[in-house]
């Protein structure tokens, strides 16, 4: 597909099914019932299909802002919603069959889902920090205050890979060392500090695009982003310093 306009409606499109999906869930819940928390719950097909739908549709929004190819820009996109609905997909799945989607190797299918989602995170990690290396090799375009809320935003959505991924390999370790139960457990000091960090490409550009629309001058726009910057950055930190405190 070699059409930016059309990859970019595809990829609004497959984010506004997940988002979908995550409603759809939030429905089931609300009939279904059972617990809100721990490794099986409809929780994660709600939060999952509301979190990689809402980033997808932040991602492709977002990158249209970068000095990137646009042969370069499309496929990586493609890629990456392609990813999105596996991730989406394969935690919906266990949560139909009542089992753990992480961390689970009680059978071979089970092992081969869970290292699904694994490597597709790693996929996730890969592309993200390509489009966040683009972010800051050349200053993005767009209104006053766009290009710092775009970097921002890239900068801060590392540290959500990173901690996603220390959770990842925190739990497989426990898995393969024979404590399972530990492994389900052991992503809850991580968890706050992932969330807030994981939306900052969303909600920094979102403020400056909204700026743009004001009457208010570049210079007031580009404070107002700045102070936005560092109120979210306060904010990981935070949640940075509730995972030290609560890890075990």
């Amino acid at each position: 597909m070699k059409n930016p306009r059309a990859v970019d409606r595809l990829c609004h499109a497959t984010g506004l099914l997940l988002v979908l999906s995550g409603l759809v869930h939030l429905v089931v819940f609300a009939v279904d019932g059972g617990p809100w928390v721990g490794p099986v719950s409809w929780r994660k097909p709600v939060t999952f299909g509301l979190s990689f739908g809402l980033t997808l549709l932040a991602i492709t929004w977002v990158t249209s802002y970068l000095r990137v190819g646009p042969r370069l820009r499309s496929a990586l996109l493609l890629v990456f919603a392609a990813d999105c609905v596996v991730e989406v997909g394969g935690i919906t799945l266990q949560a139909w069959r009542r089992v753990p989607s992480h961390l689970n190797m009680e059978s071979p299918f089970d092992t081969a889902v869970s290292m699904t989602l694994a490597v597709g995170g790693g996929v996730l990690v890969a592309l993200l920090t390509v489009f966040a290396v683009a972010s800051f090799r050349h200053r993005p375009t767009g209104p006053a205050g766009m290009p710092l809320a775009v970097r921002s935003g890239f900068a801060i959505l590392l540290v959500a890979l990173a901690s996603g991924a220390a959770m990842i390999a925190r739990g497989v370790v426990l898995t393969r060392t024979g404590h399972q139960e530990a492994a389900y457990h052991s992503t809850a000091p991580l968890k706050p500090l992932h969330g807030v960090s994981l939306h900052a490409v969303l909600v920094l550009p979102a403020l400056a695009w909204l700026l743009s629309h004001s009457h208010w001058g570049e210079g007031i726009r580009r404070r107002i982003v700045a102070t936005a910057v560092g109120c979210y950055t306060a904010a990981v930190a935070g949640a940075g310093v509730w995972a030290v405190l609560t890890y075990r």
